[in-house]
């Protein structure tokens, strides 16, 4: 007897089909000196600085874009990254931060694709799943090894890896695959989505290859 089996949930097969371009990103040498205990705290700050570039354009996209109902399901205030950013900032490198860690020529690129996709919202929601879910499930352990690394604490440059305001994070991770099954996407769509996913990853690679000059 021939058992069939369901086809794959949307969330199911973008995971599979992303899984090697995030663990690409993952292996980069400056996140290597970074979980090893070897990168200074100036590359540190100059990851987070660039990460802000990032989020100024995630967090303020229009208003009529993130109003839309295959936008809104994913979004939550508790996600915000850009005031917790800002004051780490603020605490490890001073007011002037942004003087003296401004966009690398791999950031801006990310930033312009970000913007640009503005024009759809699948590729909005690809890029908001590629940064925040990102940062939910391996920028955890990343936050913890940084406050380790730099003597961080939740008032002090720790900000950034809290999400105290979402509730359980596995709970709300499920929430927003559910949302992704639900999303008014057809097929090609999915696949547009996918593929978005996947340049994310590599332009967050591509960012972390400039951030290099800070590793011995």
């Amino acid at each position: 007897m021939t058992v069939t089996h369901p086809p794959a949930s949307f969330s199911t097969r973008l995971r599979d089909r992303t899984s090697g371009d995030h663990r690409s990103a993952e292996r980069s040498p400056f996140l290597g000196a970074l979980v090893s205990g070897e990168l200074p705290v100036a590359g540190y700050v100059d990851m987070l600085a660039q990460h802000h570039h990032a989020y100024g354009v995630l967090e303020g996209a229009p208003p009529d874009l993130l109003g839309r109902r295959d936008v809104a399901p994913f979004l939550h205030p508790g996600l915000a990254r850009l005031p917790s950013l800002a004051a780490d900032l603020s605490d490890l490198a001073g007011a002037d931060w942004a003087a003296s860690n401004p966009p690398t020529a791999a950031t801006q690129a990310y930033v312009e694709r970000l913007r640009s996709a503005w024009s759809w919202p699948g590729g909005y929601v690809a890029h908001h799943y590629a940064r925040y879910l990102g940062d939910l499930s391996g920028g955890q352990y990343i936050g913890r090894v940084a406050a380790e690394a730099y003597g961080l604490t939740p008032t002090h440059g720790g900000r950034f890896a809290r999400f105290d305001a979402i509730g359980d994070h596995d709970e709300f991770k499920a929430g927003y695959r559910q949302a992704l099954d639900e999303a008014p996407w057809d097929e090609a769509e999915q696949e547009r989505v996918i593929d978005e996913i996947r340049q994310a990853y590599r332009l967050n690679s591509a960012v972390f290859v400039d951030l290099e000059h800070h590793v011995s």
